[in-house]
């Protein structure tokens, strides 16, 4: 797929604010409505832009606690795999996971309200049978965000 300066444009004003119309990002990136609200629909059909979401402060929804736990498994199978993804799908408080190169297996990310929410949290996780779980806790959050840099796609 080929992104063109509009499409950039349009992608950048969007992650940083998914609730703008479409008239207001056609003005901003000086475009007509109608091909404005195009180039949105074939981003989308293309599955550059996936989703439209609203971010949360997550310590005004009582989640003030971070937690990134680092996994590791000694069942390196697909019946092993599949089930590890039931369990953490079934937690909501799990907000990503990733499959990890190196002495980690998973990295998983969750936010939780305190301490014993953190240790509920653990005792749904070890259900998938892991080996060893090490847990980080966030202190300080330096930087957080969702948009991802466009800077070095080369419009058309």
């Amino acid at each position: 797929m080929s992104i063109n300066k509009y499409d950039r444009a349009i992608l950048e004003l969007l992650q940083r604010d998914a609730s703008l119309s479409v008239g207001e990002v056609a003005e901003r990136v000086a475009l007509s409505k109608s091909a404005c609200w195009r180039r949105i629909q074939k981003l989308e059909q293309d599955g550059v832009l996936q989703r439209r979401v609203a971010l949360l402060n997550q310590h005004k929804v009582n989640l003030p606690l971070t937690v990134y736990i680092s996994i590791r498994t000694n069942q390196h199978n697909d019946k092993w795999s599949r089930n590890f993804k039931r369990v953490v799908e079934a937690i909501p408080e799990v907000m990503e996971v990733y499959r990890m190169s190196g002495e980690l297996d998973y990295l998983v990310k969750a936010v939780v309200t305190d301490m014993p929410g953190y240790d509920r949290l653990y005792r749904e996780i070890i259900k998938a049978d892991i080996f060893d779980v090490s847990s980080s806790f966030v202190m300080e959050t330096m930087k957080q965000t969702t948009q991802l840099p466009l800077h070095h796609i080369q419009p058309l």
